[in-house]
């Protein structure tokens, strides 16, 4: 096959694999889990054979060792599991996810990577405003997803739309959840900006996509996205701060955001009923403070290795059935990944896996501010493009204090690519080639 056309294939199926991580809901409520299913297992077989036919280069010296220990970790724990039927399918899962997002770690530029993930996220943006106005306009009421009955009362959540678009939403998508839509349309803000500023697409076909991001993120009005959008637009101050300063020269930069990060940290607490209510969320923030106290106590009950990697909670084992039940509906995680993580797999996972998001942190921030060292001080492709790893890496972080989706699905793809992209030698420079046409 010619190298061209060899490219197109892989950008092609790495189009449809961020897409399907992305949207895995569209497709489970779309086709059903059977359908889905078939998806998972192409995808996978595809993922396996490119990595075998492109023969990737790589090191194990640059390869992220915690990310290989949270690995590790997760799958031993079928050892000492409470639950080791349920146990034995999450880390199953967990390693297809991982597996396809080493292919695209692994097989992809960064300028692949950053082309193929906005084309999915156009996908996304673009079907998901169609859906929303043929389910208000045309069908008129709200859409529950195909291949399922239900009975009784249905919960709101259970719904693939409720059709408010014409009321200015909250609206769903194609994903079928606003907080999940609302940070597809905050990656795709921080994709497209980049895009737009590099001069990678046409500058009015750019602008078109930073407003639809916009206007999906303003339809959705989630709560949680708006905090990790405010933690980003931080990080971009603080970084646009640090390029100006000598690697010598940061320590009141870096004195100013302790200071920052501890007022926000005492202004939550003393204020927290302001703004919560500001942001449109309960006093216990949506029940998660419930869910919290409850993953907690279970916790303490197994907290040095935990009770066993599950990924998605299973509702039809103990301790999951009947753990975070609210208005009706079973939720199937901690609403925080660290405390998701100190529940399945103890103290242990908890000091890994924060080893493997700060230390991806750490080394996107230095990628981001150190033009100087790199010999690029003047190249502003270069500038704009490496602000892509910390920005991406800051919103996942943001929303891990609220949701879990860091460790499934599109949230574990996107951390294992930022994790293994930046530790990767020249890396750097490909951030470079990044900002060309």
């Amino acid at each position: 096959m010619p190298a061209v056309q060899s490219r197109l294939t892989v950008r092609l199926f790495a189009t449809l694999v961020f897409f399907s991580v992305l949207a895995g809901q569209f497709w489970r409520n779309l086709l059903g889990w059977w359908g889905f299913g078939a998806i998972a297992v192409f995808i996978l077989i595809g993922s396996i054979g490119l990595i075998v036919s492109l023969k990737p280069k790589w090191s194990w010296r640059g390869f992220p060792k915690s990310l290989a220990a949270f690995m590790l970790v997760a799958t031993v724990s079928l050892a000492w599991s409470a639950y080791p039927g349920a146990s034995a399918i999450g880390i199953t899962l967990q390693w297809i996810t991982t597996i396809t997002a080493l292919f695209l770690a692994l097989c992809l530029t960064w300028a692949e990577l950053l082309r193929t993930l906005a084309v999915a996220l156009r996908w996304i943006l673009g079907l998901s405003i169609l859906f929303e106005v043929v389910v208000a306009v045309f069908i008129g009421h709200a859409v529950l997803p195909f291949w399922v009955e239900y009975s009784g009362k249905i919960p709101a959540a259970f719904y693939w739309s409720r059709g408010l678009l014409l009321d200015g939403g909250p609206i769903e998508g194609i994903v079928a959840s606003r907080n999940l839509l609302g940070f597809i349309a905050l990656l795709a803000l921080i994709v497209f900006a980049v895009q737009l500023v590099a001069g990678t697409v046409s500058r009015g076909w750019g602008i078109t996509w930073v407003v639809v991001a916009l206007v999906m993120l303003w339809l959705t009005r989630s709560a949680t996205v708006s905090v990790a959008l405010l933690a980003v637009a931080v990080a971009l101050a603080f970084t646009l701060w640090a390029r100006r300063l000598p690697p010598l020269g940061r320590r009141p930069l870096y004195l100013t955001a302790a200071g920052v990060l501890a007022a926000a940290v005492v202004g939550l607490v003393a204020f927290s009923p302001a703004l919560l209510t500001l942001l449109g969320k309960s006093e216990d923030l949506t029940g998660r403070f419930d869910i919290w106290g409850r993953v907690i106590g279970l916790a303490g009950e197994r907290p040095v290795v935990g009770w066993g990697w599950v990924s998605y909670w299973a509702p039809w084992v103990e301790p999951f059935d009947g753990l975070a039940v609210r208005k009706g509906v079973q939720y199937l995680q901690a609403h925080n990944a660290w405390l998701d993580v100190w529940l399945q797999l103890g103290i242990l996972g908890l000091i890994i896996f924060a080893a493997l998001t700060l230390s991806t942190l750490w080394r996107s921030w230095f990628l981001a501010v150190d033009r100087p060292r790199l010999g690029v001080a003047d190249s502003e492709p270069y500038a704009i493009s490496s602000l892509l790893p910390l920005l991406l890496t800051v919103a996942l972080l943001a929303q891990s204090l609220a949701e879990s989706r860091i460790l499934v699905e599109s949230g574990w793809v996107l951390l294992v690519i930022l994790a293994v992209r930046s530790k990767r030698p020249g890396a750097d420079a490909e951030l470079l080639g990044l900002g060309r046409r």
